[in-house]
């Protein structure tokens, strides 16, 4: 294989650990979200359970795309971090400053610490979040470089439109949150759930025509994919897609289905994924590096390459499994932690 078809196949190695994140960590983090709206400390224990067995599995995910970003595309991963540090670090601190709440608030020894646990994973869960959906803007939007590395300023990322991205993750993942609990729950913490999916479906469609709207306008390359012919033969279904979706999706929520809400969720973000990747591709870092040249030499992409062979069907496998096995409703009082 030549080192172009190589670097192509790590950027879809990449893509797709980044989709199986927000996919997988995306409703652990929106339920961690939408503590902020509820108060029995039963149901938030029961909320907490319910991602308990694969909540640090998912994670793994990202790690893969970060190590991957930094083996195969140095130059792309030279430049991303600089111009993104206050995001990626704000992403990483979350993140952390979540787990251990997450540990510790089954710890707490009195209702003051359980709720100054609930709240840090509240807020950490947000921040993540948030922080992630500025770093996706950012990168849209573009990022300054001269001569192979980033030349911007340290908030060169903090504009209207990355504020509007960071919105829409948050509000995406409090809406793939709310469907994991409509599925994996019972009673009235599943009826809450249900209206708020109910809410959020709305909210997240309006953002995402908000944001597919914005996004061509930052890029010409963006633009013409979307607007001009023959581009728009193969961008058009993915709108009409995701508007059959949502439709399919209040069908199963007014039909109190419990698994078709998730499902249409998950389907609408990895729809708005496709998006991403048809304006994206071939580029890396926009708006002028591209996948192949910000690629490894061919004998790293190679080294590498094997490991990743090996190392994405066990993660597969061990996700399948763990999801297998923790399947069905979880039951106030049930202890996962």
């Amino acid at each position: 294989m030549s080192t172009e078809t190589i670097a192509t196949i790590w950027a879809g190695l990449i893509a797709f650990a980044v989709l199986a994140y927000v996919m997988l960590d995306g409703f652990d983090l929106g339920v961690g979200i939408l503590f902020a709206a509820e108060r029995g400390s039963t149901d938030r224990d029961t909320m907490v359970n319910s991602i308990a067995p694969m909540w640090d599995g998912n994670e793994t995910w990202l790690v893969l795309g970060g190590g991957g970003l930094f083996g195969v595309f140095p130059l792309a991963y030279s430049i991303i971090l600089p111009a993104l540090y206050p995001t990626i670090l704000g992403m990483l601190f979350g993140l952390i400053f979540r787990g251990v709440a997450f540990e510790l608030r089954f710890r707490a020894r009195t209702a003051i610490g359980r709720r100054l646990w609930d709240l840090s994973f509240f807020g950490g869960s947000t921040v993540a979040a948030l922080c992630q959906g500025l770093t996706l803007g950012g990168l849209l939007q573009g990022i300054h470089v001269v001569g192979g590395q980033y030349a911007g300023g340290w908030f060169d990322w903090l504009t209207p439109f990355t504020a509007l991205c960071g919105v829409a993750v948050v509000a995406g993942y409090a809406w793939l949150g709310a469907c994991w609990l409509v599925w994996r729950t019972e009673n009235s913490l599943q009826n809450r759930a249900r209206r708020q999916a109910r809410v959020l479906g709305w909210v997240m469609l309006g953002l995402i025509v908000a944001v597919s709207l914005w996004t061509p306008f930052l890029n010409p390359m963006f633009e013409k994919r979307w607007f001009n012919w023959p581009g728009i033969l193969l961008t058009s279904p993915v709108p009409l897609l995701v508007a059959g979706l949502v439709v399919l999706f209040h069908w199963g929520i007014e039909r109190r289905h419990h698994l078709t809400p998730f499902l249409c969720a998950l389907a609408i973000f990895v729809l708005c994924f496709a998006g991403l990747g048809i304006s994206f591709f071939p580029l890396m870092v926009p708006p002028d590096i591209t996948i192949w040249q910000a690629a490894a030499p061919r004998a790293s992409q190679l080294f590498v390459l094997v490991g990743a062979s090996v190392l994405i069907p066990l993660i597969l496998a061990y996700s399948g499994f763990s999801y297998w096995v923790f399947r069905g409703k979880v039951q106030p009082g049930a202890h996962y932690h």
